[in-house]
């Protein structure tokens, strides 16, 4: 039988699969944490973030909304004396969290993800009316009409297609995701 992983061990196998540098290479610098453009939304820097990782502190950690707030900028990791694809690590977190389903309620970060990725696989295309039925309803009524109304002209203006268009040979694109992604069938 074999030896459960730590919790590090899993995000680092995460990491190597994408080509990401080890988090156990991380000097704890802070040159991350200084250079985050959203660090100021998240309960826990990018830095501190890897500590807890390297010390196993998985229930901490799936509970920080850090990995949801990163901004995608890669400025973190561009500066990383050590060489750490943070923004992967951040990615690796969100894959994680939404395999496990462990995740702080009411961020829309996890519904958004999983409606993307359904919407790809279902039409192999990103259309952003369906998109935003997955996170309009966390707003009030004001956002949700000033939304509608913006779409409204879009479409209008033909800068967004009503319906959503379909790419080619989709059952095969499909079963290739399916290899990839648990939910990979079409819904």
């Amino acid at each position: 039988m074999a030896a459960e992983l730590s919790f590090s061990s899993e995000i680092a196998n995460m990491m190597y699969a994408t080509h990401g540098n080890p988090i156990t290479n991380c000097l704890q610098c802070g040159t991350c944490s200084g250079t985050c453009p959203a660090v100021e939304f998240m309960d826990h820097s990018p830095r501190a973030i890897i500590g807890m990782i390297r010390a196993d502190l998985k229930d901490e950690v799936l509970a920080s909304n850090t990995y949801w707030s990163c901004a995608s900028c890669y400025h973190c990791t561009v500066r990383c004396p050590a060489g750490i694809d943070i923004a992967d690590m951040m990615y690796a977190l969100k894959r994680y969290s939404m395999w496990k389903s462990r995740y702080k309620e009411g961020l829309i970060g996890p519904d958004f993800s999983e409606a993307f990725v359904k919407m790809i696989v279902n039409s192999g295309k990103s259309f952003e009316p369906i998109l935003a039925t997955s996170y309009l309803p966390k707003f009030g009524a004001k956002d949700l009409v000033q939304e509608a109304l913006t779409a409204a002209g879009l479409v209008l203006k033909g800068k967004i297609p009503l319906l959503p268009k379909k790419i080619k040979r989709l059952k095969n694109f499909q079963r290739m995701v399916k290899r990839i992604i648990p939910f990979g069938e079409s819904t």
